[in-house]
């Protein structure tokens, strides 16, 4: 393409004419005709490798203050923000031939888009996911490494689905996704807010920081969902200008649920809706959960999904992996696996998982290292709230002591009476709660959810599925 039609007038250039051969804002994909975006990082910065790949042989680099390069540089007050939009523009706009619908907020994101892409696809409208565990097209899976892609790499998946057939695509929209400009010039028909609770305050200096980044996604959108159960988003309601509406499982909303029963084998409730009521039944467990499938049966409404196919949809709908997922035991006790890795996170199935435990709720968890260290006693003080038995162990140390992110989790439990065990070796601590439960127990494994590995000694990952754990630890048990 041309450089001045990738630019979309969107910055200036003297060298409109040229051609260009690829788009990166990496150093090392720069190739002959490339055009090079400098883009500021946490730990490097474009600009200081301009110069050098122009004599790599990029055709002109875009950069944020003049490096002295004349014509062949390209002046912008945001190089991330170009480099969204130039990337849509590299695939010929596929967000513009695509209904988007954006689902943010700390907790919820991952269970809300696949139960709205179960819904839609049970009415036969092809879709697309874009999320924490997978990205998929229509029925494929594609692995990925990010909840929100990178810029380049979200527009070629858009591109793809586009190109597929599909309809829609559902995606979460992280905090990172929003800052730093992964989803260019997308522009989402709904977007959904589940809630706000402490979690990457590694990144975003405080939690305001971290709401307005969230809050960045109802700029671009046609209308708005907000969860008006939590506080962030009863303040996002009232701050914000686009076509509103209000969800909740506690009080009267524009989408509500009413007359809940929650058990372990799953959930009713009425989902209320402009004088109407629809009994709604899932195999999903969990308040939470109830929220979760309220906020996607609005989405869909407002798509004209039918209520009844949407209820239907509802009812055979089996859960994400990880996601308060039950691993198989064979045993007069129960295993769930859950991705909660946050204070609000933990608190929330801990107190579902509570209301149907026979006898004593084990939460097993630990906090990752080189994250939010402020989190991590408060993890430990939201586990204790609900637990009859607690086992801290290691979630994914990273570069960091595991015993001294231990230490940290056990400020939490200093004015707290619940029993608790440290086995650091998360194996051993997998096994150490299947050792001691007993019949009517349930063990909740926090933190590690769909993940089939951990992170140890920097950017080591060594495979670790918790239901092979589970499984091996079963077998060890059944043949001391």
């Amino acid at each position: 393409m041309k450089l001045i039609d990738l630019l979309e007038n969107n910055a200036k250039t003297n060298i409109g004419d040229t051609e260009i051969t690829s788009i990166t804002d990496n150093t090392k994909k720069v190739e002959k005709g490339s055009l090079f975006f400098c883009v500021k990082g946490a730990k490097f910065d474009g600009h200081s490798a301009a110069a050098e790949m122009l004599e790599k042989g990029a055709a002109a680099v875009v950069c944020e203050h003049d490096l002295g390069l004349g014509d062949r540089q390209i002046l912008t007050d945001n190089s991330r923000k170009l480099y969204g939009k130039v990337c849509a523009s590299w695939f010929g706009h596929p967000e513009k031939k695509i209904k988007m619908i954006g689902v943010t907020g700390t907790n919820g994101k991952t269970t809300t888009t696949n139960i709205i892409k179960y819904i839609l696809m049970s009415a036969g409208h092809k879709t697309g996911l874009v999320g924490t565990i997978q990205n998929e097209i229509g029925n494929e899976i594609i692995h990925t490494d990010n909840t929100t892609p990178f810029a380049y790499d979200f527009m070629e998946l858009l591109d793809r689905m586009v190109k597929a057939g599909c309809e829609y695509v559902v995606m979460e929209v992280s905090s990172f996704g929003l800052v730093q400009n992964r989803i260019g010039s997308s522009w989402f028909r709904t977007a959904v807010f589940t809630n706000l609770t402490q979690d990457h305050l590694d990144y975003h200096k405080d939690m305001e920081d971290y709401y307005q980044a969230k809050k960045m996604l109802f700029d671009i959108c046609d209308a708005a969902i907000c969860n008006i159960d939590d506080d962030y988003g009863k303040r996002l309601y009232n701050e914000i200008n686009c076509e509103k509406y209000t969800f909740s499982v506690k009080h009267n909303a524009d989408y509500f649920a009413d007359g809940i029963k929650i058990k372990s084998t799953g959930s009713s409730f009425w989902l209320c809706v402009g004088g109407k009521s629809h009994l709604v039944k899932t195999p999903v467990p969990g308040l939470f959960n109830v929220s979760n499938i309220t906020a996607a049966a609005a989405v869909c409404l407002r798509e004209n999904i039918p209520a009844e196919s949407i209820v239907k949809a509802i009812s055979e709908y089996n859960g994400v992996k990880g996601r308060c997922e039950v691993i198989p035991t064979g045993t007069d006790y129960t295993v769930i696996c859950d991705y909660a890795h946050t204070p609000d996170a933990v608190e929330n199935i801990l107190r579902s998982v509570k209301e149907y435990t026979e006898h004593n709720l084990i939460c097993l968890f630990g906090c990752g290292g080189n994250r939010d260290s402020a989190k991590r006693p408060k993890m430990a003080a939201a586990a204790a709230k609900y637990a009859d038995k607690l086992i801290v162990t290691s979630d994914n140390p990273r570069d960091e002591n595991p015993e001294d992110i231990i230490k940290d989790i056990l400020v939490g439990l200093e004015n707290t009476t619940v029993p608790y065990d440290v086995v650091t070796d998360r194996r051993e601590a997998i096994y150490h709660a299947l050792k001691t439960a007993e019949k009517g127990d349930i063990i909740v494994l926090a933190g590690k959810g769909h993940e089939d590995y951990q992170i140890l000694s920097g950017n080591n990952h060594i495979h670790f599925d918790e239901r092979e754990v589970v499984a091996e630890g079963l077998e060890l048990i059944k043949n001391s």
